[in-house]
């Protein structure tokens, strides 16, 4: 199962998950998905994801066993 810090991040910097969807290319309800843990997101979009917030895919997302 990956983990992810999505909401975390989104909260320290005050950005709803409209804004962060619309900087990634993606909808809304896939932002809310990843962060309640439905979906695991592509290579591409956890890149983009981690981009936006300057950090490294690992510093957002986590595989746990």
């Amino acid at each position: 199962m990956i983990r992810n810090r999505i909401r975390e991040f989104r909260a320290s910097r005050g950005m709803k998950q409209e804004e962060l969807a619309k900087l990634v290319g993606v909808r809304r309800e896939t932002i809310g998905n990843l962060e309640k843990g439905r979906y695991n997101p592509s290579l591409a979009l956890a890149w983009n994801i981690a981009k936006v917030f300057g950090v490294s895919i690992e510093e957002i997302f986590t595989v746990e066993a």
